[in-house]
């Protein structure tokens, strides 16, 4: 059984609004809206899957039009940046970041990240993205710097592809 088509205990299908949106409303960072709809929009027994729920959300989130799409993108933090540092980020943010090796960074890793985070900002008016399990700090320079290439319309998609991806592998997570 691959991991998306893993059962959710309890089936999401069975759960109130209160219930589900308490569990799935971080799956998008900030976004509890994303499970708000999705649950309201009507929950069937392909829901109680991994695939199934996630594939969902994400409809919820392309369906959004261009501005709660914007305001979802914006609602992430900066790679290593100031909120790891004051340690305000969500747990999965920080677990994930974690995981990458984002908290172990050198001086001039650090610097180097603050350096691109900025640049990316700057060009593209929000963070960069990037479902971060499986890669390290290096993998992240690198994409940070090549994506910096990317026109506004094409990094746009990318975050909410990225994003897609964060939530599934949150969603395995559970």
């Amino acid at each position: 059984m691959t991991d998306d088509s893993q059962q959710l205990v309890p089936a999401p299908r069975q759960m109130s609004q209160d219930d589900f949106v308490a569990r799935f409303g971080a799956i998008y960072e900030h976004s509890a809206w994303v499970a708000e709809q999705t649950w309201q929009r009507g929950l069937g027994v392909d829901h109680d899957t991994v695939s199934g729920l996630a594939s969902s959300m994400a409809s919820e989130v392309e369906s959004a039009g261009e501005a709660a799409q914007m305001k979802l993108i914006l609602a992430h933090p900066d790679l290593g940046g100031n909120a790891a540092v004051a340690g305000k980020l969500t747990d999965e943010s920080a677990s994930e970041q974690a995981g990458a090796g984002l908290d172990a960074c050198t001086p001039e890793e650090y610097e180097r990240l603050q350096q691109l985070n900025a640049a990316y900002l700057d060009k593209f008016g929000f963070p960069f993205i990037v479902a971060v399990k499986g890669l390290q700090r290096e993998d992240i320079l690198a994409a940070m710097a090549q994506r910096l290439e990317n026109d506004q319309p094409s990094e746009q998609r990318r975050a909410l592809d990225e994003i897609h991806k964060i939530a599934r592998l949150r969603l395995r997570n559970l």
